[in-house]
């Protein structure tokens, strides 16, 4: 039952959080993996600290292609930093040390995973994955990861443009939402910490970024000034992964639903899309996103697990919100077979995954977009809406 009042609380954090850099190296590596081979294999994870760069994992792709793909990394990872922004003496994009330790995938994971004879690709790790949609936003995305998002998104396009040019790439946003019975009605309270050039008070930090950040909001729903936190700490001037190491898949609830849904164990960033971990993930959102579109429940959680190596998975389950009119049995029979099974392959065929699109999921989450031409985003599509009207429609599964 929806409570009456409460608060909830989803926090973002920028392209150039220590963290983030090092999931946008990692997604660079598997695009960079994907666009020489299709089907290549890809587990990369990246360590930045103060002027150091570091690649570690395991990588596979045809036998030619190999040597050239790594020796073009660290261009990619230079790349990477510089169109963040980091050009600060603690953490350059041309000066610092840059180390790459990727190697062969295990013998042991392929034979698992790649498909043999009668045996179906399978799973590229076992563990649990969930989706959620809900329409309180138009991108049927919980209210308030959405507007952290959006809000240091637009900080950051600001800062690009050059209309913030004080502003550097390190921030987080944190916004704390008011509901009245279920449903968003205004921001309670609002942190942003936001690194900045020497010279800069925290009160100048403020007026700069507190017209963007009412901007970001509905109308009538900016907090009272009291409860906008601005640099809370005071000055925010050494930053990135100068301040503070960045490991990636180390905000996994900042890349989903703020909190508001349940997240599995895994990361996505750095994973080719036979990893369901990320893969699978993407799959729930698509058809809990459908589901919600479709007017079939205002709230949509999904659970799928599986086993590595085998390519069925072992569960899968289904939870709409209370009002819902269709029966949670009845979707975890249609669903899986409008995507023709949730097989790792199954999955990655459907959204057309096997494709260089993961760097641009690197920051501001990996749902709530509009599906691109070229197939990113391809999850957030709502090609399955007109099939769940029609059979519910017809066949009347009511709870």
């Amino acid at each position: 039952m929806a409570r009456a009042h409460h608060l909830f609380t989803s926090e973002s954090v920028s392209e150039g959080h220590p963290d983030k850099v090092a999931d946008r190296i990692s997604d660079e590596v598997v695009d960079t993996f994907l666009a020489a081979d299709p089907e290549a294999r890809v587990a990369c994870e990246t360590l930045v600290t103060t002027n150091r760069i570091i690649l570690a994992g395991e990588v596979r792709a045809q036998d030619d292609l190999m040597a050239g793909l790594i020796s073009s990394l660290e261009d990619k990872a230079r790349k990477a930093v510089k169109d963040i922004g980091y050009h600060q003496k603690g953490f350059h994009w041309a000066n610092a040390q840059y180390e790459c330790h990727l190697h062969a995938q295990s013998a042991d994971i392929a034979m698992g995973v790649d498909a043999n004879g009668d045996k179906d690709e399978g799973a590229g790790d076992q563990g649990i994955m969930f989706g959620y949609a809900t329409d309180e936003t138009p991108e049927l995305m919980p209210a308030p990861i959405a507007l952290s998002h959006k809000i240091l998104r637009t900080l950051a396009e600001a800062r690009h443009s050059g209309d913030l040019s004080e502003l550097e790439p390190d921030s987080k946003a944190q916004v704390t939402l008011a509901y009245e019975h279920g449903r968003p009605v205004g921001a309670k309270k609002i942190v942003v910490s936001h690194q900045h050039a020497a010279g800069l008070t925290p009160g100048d930090v403020r007026e700069l970024i507190k017209p963007y950040i009412a901007n970001c909001l509905p109308e009538g729903w900016m907090c009272d000034d009291e409860d906008l936190f601005v640099n809370p700490t005071g000055q925010f001037i050494i930053g990135g992964p100068d301040g503070d190491a960045g490991l990636t898949g180390r905000k996994i609830i900042v890349d989903t639903y703020g909190g508001a849904a349940p997240h599995g164990g895994g990361a996505f960033s750095g994973k080719d899309p036979t990893k369901v971990d990320r893969s699978a993930a993407y799959a729930l959102r698509y058809l809990a996103k459908n589901v919600v579109a479709a007017g079939l429940a205002k709230s949509c959680v999904l659970q799928v697990s599986y086993a590595i190596g085998v390519s069925e998975p072992l569960s899968f389950y289904v939870n709409l919100d209370e009002e819902a009119q269709v029966d949670p049995l009845a979707l975890e029979k249609i669903l899986p077979e409008m995507m023709n099974g949730l097989t790792p392959r199954a999955i990655r065929t459907h959204l057309g995954l096997n494709a260089p699109i993961y760097a641009r999921t690197a920051a501001y989450g990996h749902f709530g977009y509009d599906p691109q031409a070229d197939g990113g985003y391809s999850w957030e599509r709502l090609d399955l809406v007109d099939g769940l009207k029609r059979h519910f429609g017809a066949n009347t599964a009511m709870a």
